[in-house]
């Protein structure tokens, strides 16, 4: 359904991909009734650029827009690209648009606010938008929303919220319980069947007909009666307590009188549920999106739930259908997780879980950071992608509790966030916590000024850049913190590079005693390799090409050893430049070819557009004209993708220039324009598959 592209290309699965797997999975249940819905949706959405399905909680707004977007029609009319938006796990107003542009699969590289790279990627574009649960978000938005319409002509926007946005020509469909008896039956005995108790007679159905009434045809209340029918019969099922359940305090506004079917169901659910099950329900609400077994014991144990116990409890949970299950994660429905809430404010435990939630998450990160050099660093990148929205949450706790934890949090993380297309989101929480008030010099410091500095130079602030690596190496010498001091000499050195200064990329690392120590082969630490690799770029750009290709090799190799993907992709492209400036396109060719693969593995836009360039300056010159222009056709996606007009070091911009110049000269500006545009428009996961492994060029 998200046709932009993913910066977490495989073996990574970010949480939009999990919000898809689910998607993925909701699709695969049967879709039952709503004819006469999904007729009026799509007569206005052929009107209107905003339409907003308005309901209750559990009344099927986001099966209709997945239903809608299936379905394709008026929606696809055009080729419009389409990018879904999960709102439900953002608990920061301030991140809204830094989402939406990671649903659109932006990773920009400039200091722009988001909503302003949002519509400079967009432009003029067929684009339908989807803005799924945007009730806890109104204002931000409505906001949101207004300025897209304004900005991008071609833009459509389908929301899902409890109320309208109130943006102007806003079209708004009301949602209500399925409309006829049949379908409510029609539903009920799908769901029914799912659960082994089909509905197998007429008795059976009047039981279910009247049980449908009952609970007001509302979708999720019949979804979640039908899960009973794992531990009760259909007969039990409809003698139901509605009116003697056991219900906490609920906001009017999230709990509309109208619909009390729902929480009535979701409070018989609880009822029936144990207590360890009802425990272990509250303290799993905290959570804001998909979580998984180890993430699930680690925050809900204790008390009554041994660590074992959790994992049993949660398959009766599941079995209940309080959660859902797939493929080895878990979810809470949005209703389910709210009432969850409702009982873990009851209990009065939301800070202790806080605290154990973020606890939990700033250990998690802190291995991540000790192993991002080394065999396990394509799984962190899983892993820390999985927990995007965890870390997201612990860091806002944390900045109230302790900001120094804030700090060593979002330190820890800023590298995998940089390759996944969270450098703004990085940067938001750094500077923080990097308060002057708050300011205590150590190691945990020397971290965030680094991290901060590398996202400040990454998006092209190279002063402001200076200053914060200037002020990163000072402390660390301070403090002897050797460790930060090469990470330091790195940041030094990839401002010169990018400045095109290689000569001063290569003194750097040579003559600061520290890093000096960092470029040996026993000091394996990551601060050593970023050292060396500069190294490396600095060797090659000031034609000290033997010494460059040997220290390349010998790093690559290494990498090779230890099955790390990042260092070895750039090692990898360094590799493709000598060979290209020494006459070698075949190498060349072969080296970009690697370090497109390893990219696969970990993402990196950025770095994914450096090699496309090389890859097709090699295949240029290697007579493949077709196969180069669609590779630049190639990068000119993942250049506009990080906002930058074809950047990285500036040596690169002559050749780049020339070849493109030798190509139109061969194939003549039409062809060389047809196949360049043709690859622009691409899908850019099948872009680096083609590039990584090589092939035909893909035909129109």
């Amino acid at each position: 359904m998200r046709q932009c592209f993913d910066p977490l290309i495989a073996h990574r699965l970010a949480p939009e991909d999990v919000r898809m797997v689910w998607m993925m999975w909701d699709a695969e249940t049967s879709f039952v009734g709503r004819t006469a819905e999904l007729d009026l949706i799509a007569s206005v959405m052929s009107r209107s650029r905003l339409v907003t399905l308005s309901g209750a909680g559990g009344v099927g707004k986001t099966r209709l827009a997945q239903r809608v977007v299936s379905l394709g029609g008026a929606v696809a009319e055009g080729g419009a690209e389409v990018a879904w938006a999960d709102l439900s796990p953002l608990r920061n107003a301030h991140l809204l648009a830094a989402t939406v542009a990671d649903a659109l699969g932006l990773s920009d590289h400039t200091p722009r606010l988001p909503a302003d790279a949002i519509c400079a990627w967009i432009g003029d574009r067929r684009t339908l938008l989807v803005l799924d649960s945007c009730e806890h978000l109104p204002a931000e938005c409505r906001n949101l929303a207004g300025d897209l319409l304004t900005a991008c002509p071609n833009l459509r926007i389908l929301a899902t919220s409890r109320e309208p946005l109130r943006v102007r020509d806003e079209a708004v469909v009301e949602i209500e319980p399925f409309g006829t008896a049949e379908e409510a039956v029609a539903l009920f005995t799908d769901r029914a069947a799912a659960a082994g108790s089909p509905i197998e007679d007429d008795t059976d159905r009047r039981l279910a007909a009247s049980l449908c009434d009952q609970l007001e045809r509302l979708p999720l209340a019949l979804e979640l009666a039908a899960g009973q029918l794992r531990s009760m019969s259909l007969r039990d099922l409809c003698a139901g307590p509605y009116a003697a359940v056991d219900l906490p305090r609920a906001p009017a506004r999230r709990w509309p009188p109208r619909h009390s079917a729902l929480r009535t169901t979701i409070g018989w659910s609880h009822e029936l549920c144990t207590p360890v099950e009802r425990l272990l329900w509250a303290r799993l609400s905290y959570l804001p999106a998909s979580f998984d077994d180890e993430l699930a014991g680690q925050l809900a144990g204790g008390g009554p739930l041994s660590p074992g116990g959790v994992g049993w409890t949660l398959v009766a949970l599941c079995d209940k259908s309080v959660v859902i299950r797939k493929d080895g994660t878990y979810r809470m429905l949005d209703a389910v997780r709210e009432y969850g809430r409702m009982w873990l404010s009851e209990l009065d435990a939301e800070q202790e879980l806080a605290q154990r939630h973020a606890q939990y998450v700033l250990a998690r990160t802190r291995q991540a950071h000790r192993e991002w050099f080394g065999p396990a660093q394509r799984d962190w990148y899983r892993r820390i992608g999985f927990l995007h929205a965890d870390i997201r949450l612990a860091a806002d706790h944390l900045l109230a509790t302790d900001p120094a934890a804030a700090l060593e949090l979002i330190g820890n993380v800023t590298f995998f966030w940089v390759c996944s297309g969270y450098l703004y989101e990085a940067r938001q929480y750094l500077e923080k916590a990097t308060d002057p008030a708050v300011r205590v010099p150590n190691e945990i410091w020397v971290q965030g000024l680094w991290s901060l500095g590398l996202t400040l130079t990454l998006q092209g602030e190279q002063a402001a850049a200076h200053e914060t690596a200037a002020a990163c190496r000072r402390t660390a010498t301070a403090v002897r913190d050797a460790d930060g001091l090469g990470r330091a000499v790195y940041l030094d050195g990839l401002l010169h590079l990018l400045e095109g200064r290689p000569l001063a990329a290569v003194s750097g690392v040579e003559t600061t005693e520290a890093a000096a120590l960092h470029v040996r082969p026993e000091h394996l630490t990551a601060p050593a390799v970023l050292c060396r690799l500069v190294h490396v770029f600095g060797l090659t750009g000031s034609g000290r090409l033997d010494q460059a290709r040997q220290e390349a090799l010998e790093l690559r190799d290494l990498c090779a050893g230890l099955d790390e993907h990042w260092t070895r992709s750039y090692a990898e492209h360094q590799l493709a430049l000598i060979a290209f400036l020494t006459g070698r396109p075949r190498d060349a060719v072969r080296h970009a070819r690697a370090a497109l693969d390893a990219k696969q593995h970990i993402g990196d836009a950025f770095g994914i557009a450096m090699v496309m360039d090389l890859l097709a300056i090699a295949l240029a010159d290697a007579g493949e004209e077709p196969a180069a222009a669609y590779a630049f056709g190639a990068a000119a996606r993942f250049w506009e993708t990080v906002g930058h007009p074809q950047r990285g070091t500036p040596e690169m911009a002559a050749l780049r220039n020339e070849c493109e110049d030798r190509l139109v000269h061969r194939m003549g500006l039409k062809g060389y324009g047809q196949t360049f545009r043709r690859a622009a428009a691409s899908d850019a996961r099948s872009l680096v598959s083609w590039g990584a492994h090589g092939g035909p060029v893909p035909e129109a």
